[in-house]
């Protein structure tokens, strides 16, 4: 039996799971959460202690047609000056609220596009977070940069703000491609906007291409990978196009006849991962790649990759905190998501109070699950003594809870004889399902986009 038709007969082509960005996944996410949780917890984090901090920024120029992002068009600055107040308005409430010390492991700036804001707001707001939360040692700070959205005067205002990594989302070089799904950025523009960051020192360039757009082949995959190699980024996320379009309406603008099918989308992602992997690049996870000098590759070599909302991390923080309309905070105690509405949150903030309107709080269940789904998705390997000393679970509790996966996937999982379970490389792409079998939440089946 070939392994696409093992893929196909366990249902890879057909099944919908979640990313698993979180556990649990941000669609079981509900009311019980609100701004005074959220108030107890940020006065429990320590003196000193070390967090991570992303601030959303949901505008655009124009939306494009892919995207399932919350955001918001705008062809004046207006709108985005007037959420920059917002913005640190909230950052003075949560500086009020936490105990002296806090230091930065991460801050992004994430959207929509960050870099749509002009180069006095751009270095206000970076001021202001650092003034109050200064970057610790081996710290990162990163934005996403839309290359039609950026200019030297913003550019010049990141570096001095101590821009350490930048964020380009290429999603297709082909020029059918990017008129099809809205987002025309030529080859040209990505490359001097890499250059861009280069000439002010700045090292780190991580680079977004999506498999599964319309009208994709694996000729035009590999000709937009090529392109993309030439360009010499250290990280590359390789995401499946999700199309959802009772969630995000402006993707009916996407023809869905010129979709490929599922088994082309792992054709496409084979194809971009084997170039990837000759031109050196580190395997992270399901879909990331990493200089082997990378520090993802480090923390993967070392046991230490994580995964968070922004997908593959080597961020040791336990706590990430969102500012914005619609960023989602994940404490020890659980996740808390800001109002998705702009002007809601921003009603909230002028009033006074966080605009927390949903979340989640974490169950014992829910800590040692999320851990073993984190396990398989970063590492493709949950550890059975790991498990048994951090959690105190039994062999044969073990045993027990990873019997009914064997069963289903058979060979497509391996059982270890420490009791630990793994997934070989064969049966990588099928990860995300073997993850779902130790969610223990019910799923709508319209909820989540495509296993591959």
């Amino acid at each position: 039996m070939t392994q696409d038709s093992q893929l196909s007969r366990l249902g890879l082509f057909d099944a919908r799971v979640p990313r698993y960005t979180s556990y649990p996944p941000a669609t079981q996410f509900r009311g019980g959460v609100g701004p005074l949780d959220v108030e107890e917890w940020q006065a429990t984090i320590p003196a000193n202690a070390r967090i991570s901090l992303y601030m959303h920024v949901p505008f655009c120029r124009r939306l494009c047609w892919f995207c399932a992002c919350r955001t918001q068009g705008t062809q004046t600055d207006a709108p985005v000056r007037a959420y920059a107040e917002i913005l640190l308005a909230e950052l003075e409430m949560l500086k009020s609220r936490l105990a002296p010390g806090v230091m930065l492991s991460r801050l992004h700036w994430g959207g929509g596009t960050p870099t749509l804001m002009p180069p006095d707001m751009i270095r206000r707001i970076a001021s202001a977070v650092l003034d109050g939360f200064p970057l610790a040692e081996g710290a990162e700070f990163s934005v996403e940069i839309d290359p039609n959205e950026i200019d030297d005067a913003r550019m010049d205002a990141l570096a001095e703000a101590g821009l350490t990594r930048a964020s380009i989302g290429v999603q297709d070089f082909d020029p059918q491609i990017q008129k099809t799904i809205g987002r025309e950025q030529s080859y040209e523009m990505t490359a001097r906007t890499v250059q861009m960051i280069r000439d002010r020192g700045i090292e780190s360039v991580n680079a977004d291409i999506l498999y599964g757009l319309p009208y994709q082949d694996s000729i035009r995959m590999a000709e937009s990978v090529q392109k993309l190699l030439s360009l010499s980024p250290d990280r590359v996320a390789l995401y499946g196009y999700a199309h959802v379009p009772w969630m995000a309406k402006r993707q009916v603008m996407i023809p869905e006849e010129a979709l490929p099918r599922p088994e082309a989308r792992l054709a496409l992602f084979n194809t971009a991962r084997e170039l990837f992997v000759a031109d050196g690049y580190a395997e992270i996870g399901i879909d990331h790649f990493a200089r082997p000098d990378d520090g993802l590759a480090t923390a993967q070599r070392t046991g230490r990759l994580r995964r968070n909302f922004q997908g593959y991390t080597d961020d040791q923080a336990d706590i990430l905190i969102g500012l914005g309309a619609s960023s989602i905070s994940r404490y020890p105690q659980g996740f808390a998501q800001n109002a998705p509405a702009t002007g809601a949150h921003s009603k909230a903030i002028r009033e006074g109070r966080l605009s927390i309107t949903r979340g989640h709080r974490f169950s014992d269940e829910d800590i040692w699950r999320s851990r073993m789904i984190e396990a398989l998705m970063c590492d493709f390997r949950i550890d059975a003594r790991e498990m048994q000393q951090r959690f105190r679970f039994t062999s044969a509790e073990l045993s027990a809870l990873f019997a009914p996966i064997q069963s289903h996937f058979g060979q497509m999982v391996e059982i270890e004889e420490d009791g630990s379970l793994s997934i070989p490389l064969v049966a990588r792409p099928l990860t995300r399902m073997i993850a779902r079998m130790l969610d223990a939440y019910e799923m709508a089946s319209t909820g989540h986009s495509s296993a591959i």
